[in-house]
């Protein structure tokens, strides 16, 4: 790249295609990310629901910067003290017994998953798992086979066997696919990237005595909900819920990539040396990064602020709905909220930039808001009050066009 190539350019240059980055961003601090021309914008939409720490967080820094000099990465054919100690965390918030497999993201999480039942239904020659439609799971060939939606599985056939898709919500739908080689089921309590679906509690608790009754697994994608994203340490807590095993990344590094797969007591000890494994997964500069997370989300008190920020936020965003008539539901839980409107969400996206403010569209129709989990009283009033200045103006745009 030259001095004269925009970024833009030099994208569209020397990476491959798989992406169009509306917004060129160069810096953050808290809530606030600046452009290269130095405009500031409310980020509501968290890097996907990784900084719940916002950005440059000076706890965070610190511990990453310290562990940068210290200790960064050893491979896992060596140990390290922060591993265990990060392991030990997470499982206190589960359950005791449980054990951790570190990876580098979520769809690597959600292949640990998918490895770890396929593995203990292989002594019952099991191996079946049924997911849901209008579900995500990962861009890998197994997690994408995993998610339910047509659109990312097009064009990379012949691809793995062994999945099937019921309808989220219906647990008659879950019951009929159900055989003699099911091995598990694998879910979202809210489908996020689907759109910001939460699950109904009556269903997902269906699910979980299916699972007991029939002898299955049951797994959870918490790639997005957990991490205190739903106002709890993980997402299906929020809902009582108490899976085999579970997958995390995103918000578990607050920016810095990391992934794990936590298994209950009864898969503790499933994946034995040799059955997987990951070069970079769980290194020392991940873990303290975690670390930190971990360490902040208590001392900040984040899942109470979430609880109650979230609240406030949908609340307003409720209350806008007789202004703006193609808002047609607002949905979610915590900090993962779903405005659904009536026509493609894309273009409002964009008058949304124009404003200040960072969400991204999803499932069509749907503008979805993942900010930090420090966002404050002020953040939630201001992120309404440029929401409401894109609306009215996208309105304005839009009337011509429906009439």
């Amino acid at each position: 790249m030259n001095d004269k190539q925009s970024i833009k350019d030099a994208y569209g240059t020397y990476l491959v295609p798989t992406y169009a980055p509306a917004l060129t961003l160069v810096r953050g601090e808290g809530m606030h990310v600046w452009d290269e021309g130095g405009k500031e914008y409310l980020d509501f939409l968290a890097g996907i629901a990784v900084l719940c720490l916002g950005h440059a967080h000076p706890a965070w820094v610190e511990a990453v910067r310290e562990q940068a000099g210290v200790l960064t990465h050893v491979s896992n054919l060596h140990a390290h003290p922060l591993q265990a100690k990060l392991a030990r965390a997470l499982t206190e918030k589960f359950v005791p017994g449980s054990r951790v497999f570190f990876s580098n993201s979520g769809a690597e999480a959600n292949e640990a998953l998918i490895k770890v039942a396929r593995k203990w239904g292989s002594a019952s020659g099991r191996h079946e798992i049924i997911t849901m439609k209008n579900s995500f799971h990962g861009r890998t060939l197994a997690t994408l086979t995993a998610t339910g939606q047509e659109k990312v599985q097009t064009g990379f056939a012949p691809l793995p066997t062994g999945f099937s898709y019921a309808t989220f919500n219906d647990i008659a739908s879950v019951k009929a696919l159900v055989t003699d080689q099911t091995v598990a089921i694998l879910l979202e309590v809210i489908q996020a990237e689907g759109g910001v679906v939460p699950g109904d509690v009556e269903f997902l608790h269906e699910v979980e005595a299916l699972c007991h009754d029939r002898d299955l697994l049951l797994l959870i994608d918490d790639v997005q909900c957990g991490m205190g994203r739903l106002g709890t340490w993980f997402g299906f807590q929020a809902y009582g819920l108490r899976p085999d095993a579970f997958s995390l990344a995103k918000g578990l590094g607050g920016g810095f990539p990391i992934g794990a797969m936590v298994a209950s007591p009864k898969l503790a000890e499933v994946l034995q040396p040799g059955t997987h494994g990951t070069t970079y997964g769980g290194n020392a500069l991940a873990c303290a990064a975690a670390l930190a997370v971990l360490e902040t989300i208590e001392k900040e008190a984040l899942l109470n602020r979430t609880q109650a920020m979230g609240e406030r936020f949908r609340n307003a965003l409720t209350a806008m709905m007789p202004e703006f008539p193609f808002i047609t539901e607002v949905r979610g839980m915590g900090w993962l909220i779903g405005v659904v409107l009536d026509r493609p969400a894309k273009p409002l996206e964009a008058r949304m930039f124009q404003e200040g403010l960072i969400a991204v569209a999803t499932a069509g129709n749907v503008i979805r808001f993942v900010p930090p989990l420090i966002a404050e009283e002020a953040d939630v009033d201001e992120a309404v009050a440029r929401f409401r200045a894109a609306c009215r103006a996208w309105k304005t745009e839009q009337e011509p066009m429906e009439k």
